[in-house]
């Protein structure tokens, strides 16, 4: 089985590493109350998830 002959760097390392940056949450507008929410998420506004009231809020 084949292994690596040498240890790589860590500049070799961590130029391979600088692509995992980390993304911000994409969100979007609850069609029901209009508030920022997670795609297929539960709104935690309003409680409606696919034009129907899921979870009871206040």
């Amino acid at each position: 089985m084949p292994v690596p002959k040498r240890r790589k760097t860590r500049s070799k390392m961590r130029m391979r590493r600088a692509h995992w940056k980390v993304d911000a949450p994409t969100y979007s507008a609850c069609p029901q109350c209009r508030q920022p929410k997670l795609p297929h998420h539960v709104c935690p506004n309003c409680g409606f998830y696919a034009g129907r009231q899921v979870v009871e809020t206040e």
